[in-house]
């Protein structure tokens, strides 16, 4: 999965994932405090693994290489938006990093602080590429040097290593489409039992109207190529809010993430004369991870139906539910290697494909991936500034102009919309529509 992310990028196409972190400086900071973070910052040259590695590609295959001295100055940059900074401003200039790509020559990674926020706040955007981490993982990274504790300072950042002593080889193989022979009776023990689970998925799909295939999903205004500038709108809701609606309904926070997506996107549809008469499907991450990794990739993909076509709500929410119980019913007890392998097959893998000429003439695999990423329930401080918010960014692609993932953080859920702003016109109004669509929830 590593390498299909590497495999599926282009210039219209960056892989990276990203979050945007939003800070008030503590009491009595100096007017220089964010320069001061940003020395301190460079000064802080031993990187972890993930931090110090770039791809290079041989004999059909993907190897990652370690940088053996990391150019702090390339990697950890400082800007400014002009005072009094507004969020709106702020958007505008994540939006164009978040369009440009990594460059392979060098670990696949950015630091931005930027500075100039009203009311003395300061942000951090931070990018990794997918090939690197997952969501979940980047998200721990980032938390890393977060404290609850708001007297603590001189907090390592995220790259530094959490144990110096640990040493790795020089070369490090990612994958690739040519699989090397020593991996082939690892990878076939793995993938045993696969047959079997993907005829469990369609048999599924066939007894429960809800359940869904790929390739079954209609086409719409977000399912068109995508050019390399994107647009990003994010906005925090109350997520006792969620939580209380969730329960009085028997579901999970993510079925109500998913119901709330689905009317938003049924509005923004209608609002723009392109509501199929067929449902949408989306592509719901599911993680594989265990412990407290957070390198790699450790996630598959399941499909989802939104019943978008269902005009009432509460029969929404119960398609939506039923197709997620279904997913999850195939799912159960599978190893993780045949999940990931799903994953490639539903999501990742039709992604790449979609590069391939005459690709503009096949039906979607699915119409939007929504993502809820699990984040911390308590307050936390870097170097005594306290985290407002933490904004999860990530990745649409071709044919798949529109993302929304949602992270949850303290009291708070965290919506993080991006889409090409060719493609999806007025972004920012689906983000009044999650409200409206939430209140009719609710």
């Amino acid at each position: 999965m590593d390498s299909m992310f590497l495999l599926q990028e282009s210039r219209d196409q960056p892989a990276h994932v990203a979050g945007l972190l939003i800070f008030t400086p503590p009491s009595g900071a100096s007017e220089n405090y964010v320069g001061d973070l940003f020395q301190e910052l460079q000064s802080y040259k031993d990187v972890a693994p993930m931090f110090g590695r770039h791809p290079r590609e041989q004999l059909g295959n993907f190897w990652w290489t370690d940088e053996t001295n990391v150019d702090m100055g390339y990697h950890v940059r400082r800007s400014a938006l002009p005072r009094p900074g507004s969020m709106d401003d702020l958007l505008d200039h994540v939006s164009r990093l978040h369009g440009t790509l990594l460059d392979r020559h060098h670990p696949l990674w950015e630091f931005h602080l930027i500075e100039g926020l009203e009311d003395g706040r300061f942000a951090v955007y931070v990018k990794a590429h997918h090939a690197l981490s997952d969501g979940i993982g980047l998200t721990r990274k980032i938390l890393r040097s977060c404290t609850p504790d708001p007297d603590v300072r001189g907090t390592p950042p995220m790259w530094s290593p959490v144990d110096e002593a640990k040493k790795i080889e020089a070369k490090r193989h990612v994958g690739g489409p040519l699989e090397t022979f020593r991996h082939a009776g690892r990878t076939l023990k793995g993938v045993k039992g696969m047959g079997a689970m993907l005829a469990d998925y369609g048999r599924a799909a066939m007894q429960d109207q809800t359940a869904v295939l790929p390739y079954d999903a209609p086409t719409t205004m977000f399912n068109q190529s995508i050019s390399g500038a994107r647009r990003v709108a994010v906005r925090s809701w109350d997520l006792s809010r969620i939580l209380k609606a969730a329960k009085a309904r028997g579901i999970t926070l993510n079925d109500m993430v998913l119901a709330m997506c689905a009317g938003a996107l049924r509005r923004y549809l209608i609002a723009n004369d392109g509501l199929p008469e067929e449902p949408l499907i989306c592509s719901v991450p599911v993680s594989l991870r265990a412990g407290d990794g957070d390198e790699g990739n450790a996630i598959t993909f399941v499909l989802c139906n939104l019943a978008t076509d269902l005009e009432d709500p509460q029969a929404r929410l119960e398609a939506i539910t039923s197709s997620m119980r279904a997913t999850k019913a195939v799912m159960a007890d599978r190893p993780g290697l045949q999940l990931s392998a799903m994953g490639v097959l539903t999501t990742v893998g039709p992604a790449a494909l979609t590069r391939l000429p005459g690709a503009s003439a096949m039906k979607p695999p699915y119409n939007i991936l929504i993502s809820n990423v699990p984040g911390p329930r308590t307050r936390l401080y870097w170097n005594g500034a306290e985290l407002e918010a933490i904004f999860p960014i990530s990745i649409p692609t071709e044919y798949q102009a529109l993302n929304i993932t949602c992270l949850s953080y303290a009291d708070h859920l965290e919506f993080g919309l991006v889409g090409c702003r060719l493609a999806v016109p007025e972004m920012q109004t689906i983000l009044d529509y999650l409200e409206d669509s939430l209140q009719e929830l609710e």
